[in-house]
């Protein structure tokens, strides 16, 4: 019994080290503002292949809902809400999303590159 309590003890030691590298780094986050259905910034640049989080703000007067339907993501909020979508790694390519109550308006973009 002490045997392997004794083993245990030493493989954890000696695998924590390694235990930040199995975690991953930290997730590159990004911040989006809309405002009555203008995005800004209209593009976010992003590396190919990592995951990352949009923290979305809406600083404007009326509600907004964050919408990509390449990415099948959606966000309402009501104004001065936010929230935040986590995007899983992407291939190299643009990404549409929209603001879908502010059609006309309200348009961006992911690019990965």
């Amino acid at each position: 019994m002490h045997k392997r309590l004794a083993l245990a003890a030493l493989t954890c030691l000696l695998l924590a080290p390694l235990a930040p590298a199995v975690a991953g780094e930290d997730l590159l986050t990004l911040r989006l503002e809309c405002n009555n259905g203008v995005f800004k910034p209209k593009t976010l640049q992003v590396p190919v292949g990592k995951k990352f989080k949009i923290e979305i703000f809406n600083t404007g007067t009326e509600a907004i809902e964050f919408e990509s339907l390449q990415l099948r993501k959606e966000k309402a909020l009501n104004p001065g809400g936010q929230s935040f979508v986590v995007i899983f790694p992407l291939e190299a390519g643009e990404y549409k999303f929209f603001d879908d109550f502010h059609i006309q308006t309200g348009q961006g973009s992911i690019v990965a590159k």
